[in-house]
């Protein structure tokens, strides 16, 4: 049984193409309507599964003429060539993180089968493809097929590490990599020239949705993010782009948590706040973090309590727009990314776009103290930043 996806994050081509192949389907794939149609016509296949939100290339917009409500929806065009144009019978499923009820009654109304909404289990997908045109009985579905997520976005994130031991330690990459198929991690070496058996290892069949990118060498951790960054916005199809500092022992359910708040909202960048209560035991160093915390709200005049924890979620446009420059600073460079935005939102828009989420899972308190030497540092660059930005 032949199947055709149709969709333009390649994660999700490729997952949902692996998936479906050793199930023992027959699968081919198109990134474009162009390709979609012209790829129905020759395989003819016995499902057709697209997203809804999809290109239309520039030398394809004349193929077919196009019903009025779906020019902004191009992933119907596909329901419509096959059910109106073509009159088949042959079942199409969309999906789509689009939770707009008229889009699905559009879908509907032209003659599609079936709708998901994203996030989506494969476990999920397999038992709404076998009601449709059966199960192919090569191989059964895994045990944990139903953990296993194709996320509402395609997500980008910059792990920059200085052992990889430790980082592998912290969070079960593999694991994560597994069932998170919406995501592709860019590890960055900031010094560990050793050790890297583990994820040279873990790349192997997971090319697609893990890379190591190689900044130089002595790099600092500011500039290994912002280059990471700058190279994963070059990709089309990450929705958002993130990353973890090595020294913050967040657990990825909190990330991913942070993921699904800006995904589903208008917010174009989200931070995460310590849990304070858990992370700071010593007086002195509770006054010290309330008075970098103190200083940053002073300097960017909106409500954050944690600017600095090093876990971020963003939109690529501000990627695009605020990490050309080089960073001033290294431990403090999250303050900038802020600063730069003020600078081109403005301080209104600034506190409707921006948002901060407390962590609440939170894994280890070992390197959440501030030292005398790290805060002063702090202090002095926050200083440099208020003159520079202001």
């Amino acid at each position: 049984m032949k199947i055709l996806i149709v969709d333009d994050q390649e994660l999700v081509l490729l997952s949902l193409e692996k998936y479906l192949s050793d199930l023992g389907y027959e699968v081919s794939c198109a990134n474009n309507m162009s390709d979609a149609i012209t790829l129905y016509d020759e395989l003819q296949p016995s499902l057709v599964i697209s997203d809804i939100n999809m290109p239309v290339l520039p030398n394809s917009k004349d193929t077919f003429r196009s019903l009025d409500y779906i020019k902004e929806m191009s992933g119907l065009e596909i329901v419509k060539y096959i059910k109106v144009i073509k009159k088949h019978s042959v079942p199409v499923m969309l999906l789509s993180g689009n939770y707009d009820d008229s889009v699905i009654l559009k879908g509907f109304a032209l003659g599609a089968d079936d709708y998901m909404k994203k996030p989506l289990s494969l476990d999920e997908i397999a038992n709404r493809i076998a009601k449709l045109i059966g199960v192919h009985d090569k191989k059964e579905k895994g045990n944990d097929d139903s953990y296993r997520l194709i996320q509402k976005k395609c997500i980008g994130v910059v792990i920059p590490f200085y052992d990889l031991k430790q980082e592998f330690f912290k969070r079960d990459y593999a694991k994560i990599i597994h069932t998170n198929l919406g995501y592709h991690f860019c590890f960055i070496n900031l010094g560990d020239s050793n050790n890297l058996e583990d994820l040279e290892e873990l790349m192997v069949g997971n090319e697609e949705r893990i890379s190591l990118y190689n900044c130089g060498d002595s790099i600092q951790l500011s500039e290994a993010v912002r280059l990471g960054a700058l190279h994963l916005a070059k990709n089309k199809q990450f929705d958002f782009i993130g990353f973890i500092n090595p020294d913050l022992e967040v657990a990825f359910k909190d990330f991913d948590d942070m993921v699904k708040t800006i995904s589903n909202s208008s917010l174009k960048f989200v931070s995460c706040a310590r849990p304070t209560a858990l992370a700071i035991k010593n007086g002195i160093d509770i006054l010290i973090t309330k008075g970098i915390d103190f200083l940053i709200r002073k300097t960017l005049k909106i409500e954050l309590h944690d600017a600095l924890c090093g876990a971020k979620i963003m939109s690529k446009e501000v990627i695009e727009k605020t990490f050309i420059e080089k960073f001033m600073t290294n431990e403090t460079f999250d303050l900038e990314i802020l600063m730069r935005m003020k600078k081109i939102y403005g301080v209104d828009k600034l506190g409707d776009i921006v948002y901060e989420q407390p962590l609440k899972r939170w894994m280890s308190c070992n390197n959440s103290k501030v030292s005398a030497v790290t805060a002063i540092r702090n202090f002095v660059q926050i200083g440099q930043i208020a003159l520079h930005y202001k």
